[in-house]
């Protein structure tokens, strides 16, 4: 048994038993992905895979017991690498950052911008995506830490923490009626124009559908995207009311706009870090999260990863 045949396994999974694409992930041709599956099929006595013909179409039930295990035995051997290096090589290395564009756009860059200057040889990478796909990176490897709003705390392999607490704000174009409208604003008010805010499942948008519904209100959605900075642009241009998380808004990138506290209108937002259970992490890593939530040392991080504080 050896490393590659566990790689093998694994990689054959995630890529839906696909051995060209595995092939392409280890650096090696097809014939020798499944050489290296039939090699530890015969060595544990059972076949992992479901075959038609030549062809990989799912797991066996010994397959499919097997697989946390080859998982967990790799993660293993990725934590020893890790030990060694920042023992040997405290300052270098490299940081994977999994985010939405919400948080990569407002919440990350003095974060970034501070941890650049003081780990000049650790390269970072910053990774963005949907909520899921965050989850998915983390889950993967391919992320040593997430940062996002929704999803993250629904997945098993993962344990999340809280970061900071955020609301939406409603913006609008000059001379726009509601503005001259008796404040607070109410979700009646919001109701009778085109809105334009997020897609499903990013940046609290299933707050927002959620408060309407209360009310039994079936708003006028006319535009969705990601990126608050496309919403803004929209909503300069009169096509709607928009609704954004509030620190997405630029007072110098939106001088022609006006914004409107929403926090009344809807719940309360809780911006999520993530991490691999059972991942060990390097120096750096804690010294990044820190620097992002000050109140997220190296003593609490570690004791919620080995599952002795309430992961939230």
């Amino acid at each position: 048994m050896n490393f590659q045949q566990l790689r093998s396994v694994r990689e054959a999974v995630r890529s839906g038993f696909n051995l060209t694409d595995v092939a392409q992930i280890l650096h090696t041709s097809q014939p020798g992905v499944s050489r290296q599956i039939r090699e530890l099929e015969e060595e544990l006595g059972v076949d992992i895979f479901l075959r038609a013909g030549k062809r990989l179409t799912g797991l066996t039930q010994p397959g499919a017991e097997l697989l946390p295990i080859v998982e967990r035995l790799l993660l293993d051997a990725d934590n020893l690498r890790r030990v060694g290096a920042d023992f040997s090589a405290s300052a270098q290395g490299q940081l994977s950052i999994a985010a939405t564009h919400s948080q990569a756009r407002y919440a990350l860059p003095q974060v970034v911008q501070e941890f650049r200057q003081h780990y000049p040889q650790v390269r970072l990478h910053l990774h963005q995506g949907s909520p899921k796909q965050v989850a998915q990176m983390l889950l993967s490897g391919e992320a040593d830490l997430g940062v996002a709003t929704e999803a993250l705390a629904g997945y098993e392999g993962l344990v999340t923490l809280p970061c900071y607490r955020w609301t939406h704000s409603v913006v609008l174009p000059p001379g726009h009626s509601l503005l001259q409208h008796e404040l607070p604003l109410t979700l009646q008010d919001l109701a009778a124009f085109p809105i334009i805010t997020y897609e499903q499942g990013y940046t609290g948008r299933a707050h927002i559908d959620e408060a309407f519904e209360r009310e039994g209100l079936a708003p006028d959605v006319v535009l969705t995207a990601m990126d608050a900075d496309v919403i803004k642009t929209y909503v300069e241009l009169g096509m709607g009311v928009g609704i954004v998380a509030s620190v997405a808004l630029d007072p110098e990138r939106d001088l022609h706009l006006h914004a409107l506290d929403a926090g009344h209108l809807f719940e309360v937002n809780v911006t999520r870090l993530g991490l691999r259970r059972g991942a060990w992490l390097r120096g750096y890593a804690y010294d990044f999260m820190q620097r992002f939530v000050p109140t997220l040392t190296r003593e609490v991080i570690a004791q919620t990863l080995q599952g002795k504080a309430p992961a939230v």
